[in-house]
């Protein structure tokens, strides 16, 4: 089917979608474009509802992922999603990005929880405590990825994970890595009672984090540039850990130092 009006109820409805959260938990959908991070949602064992696709843009970038969608909604015994055809115009309109792939989708919320996770022994796992912006979320989602982190853990967060912005920041790792949002008062005792020992990241009384054993069940645990972590975390910590800062500035910014901290348990787990 083509859809040739900007007006288009669809249309009006995909751009909701993207622009509001309220609507994607009412109606439980969320928005991904791109080809590779579509890639990744598929993988990841997501139901695709319905995908817009452009042909003049489509057709001009290498491979396509409407075969694949279909056939993964085949395999899965799930419904095939509907497919509507748009003009370049209205894709400009729509697409979150300067220049993307021809290709949006809508798909199907994914209901995750602690309970859910499946972690191996002496686990790497990331905590961001109420860390609000989606492209930070994104860019540590990146780093885990890279890293082989086990999960990626979202203490009473101020976004949601199916943000726009923070799908486009984390280049679909949002569904390359285990995540799950839930308040900190549940993620701690989780942790403990996994034995995983939580490694705080602050300037008080901590330690050089390259001085800390990372190799046995780890949680990294980090919170905003501007508040720092609360005191529950502070509390519950098995060590505090820093970076060492050799300028005028006090902090980086947290994706920076997820990716540090990160390959410093990499580096010690080889």
């Amino acid at each position: 089917m083509v859809i040739t009006s900007a007006q288009n109820p669809r249309i009006k409805n995909l751009l909701l979608l993207q622009e509001k959260s309220k609507a994607r938990r009412e109606q439980g959908l969320f928005v991904v474009e791109g080809q590779r991070e579509l890639e990744h949602c598929l993988e990841g064992g997501f139901q695709v509802k319905t995908v817009f696709v452009c042909p003049e843009i489509l057709s001009s970038t290498e491979g396509a992922l409407l075969p694949s969608a279909k056939n993964k909604a085949d395999a899965s015994g799930s419904s095939t999603p509907s497919v509507f055809e748009i003009p370049p115009e209205i894709y400009r309109k729509v697409a979150y990005r300067d220049s993307t792939e021809g290709i949006i989708a809508e798909v199907e919320y994914k209901a995750r929880s602690l309970n859910d996770l499946q972690i191996p022994e002496n686990p790497l796992v990331v905590v961001l405590e109420s860390v609000e912006k989606p492209g930070n979320l994104g860019a540590v989602l990146r780093s885990a990825d890279a890293a082989g982190a086990d999960a990626v853990l979202i203490g009473d967060p101020l976004t949601d994970l199916y943000n726009p912005n923070l799908i486009r920041a984390s280049i679909g790792a949002v569904f390359t890595v285990p995540v799950v949002a839930a308040p900190s008062a549940e993620i701690i005792p989780w942790l403990q009672a996994r034995g995983i020992q939580i490694l705080t990241a602050q300037l008080q009384d901590s330690s050089l984090y390259y001085d800390v054993d990372m190799r046995r069940g780890t949680a990294l645990v980090m919170g905003t540039e501007s508040t720092g972590l609360t005191e529950a975390w502070r509390k519950a910590a098995s060590a505090h850990i820093r970076i060492p800062m050799l300028g005028r500035l006090d902090s980086l910014n947290v994706s920076v130092s997820a990716a540090i901290l990160l390959f410093e348990a990499v580096r010690q787990r080889q």
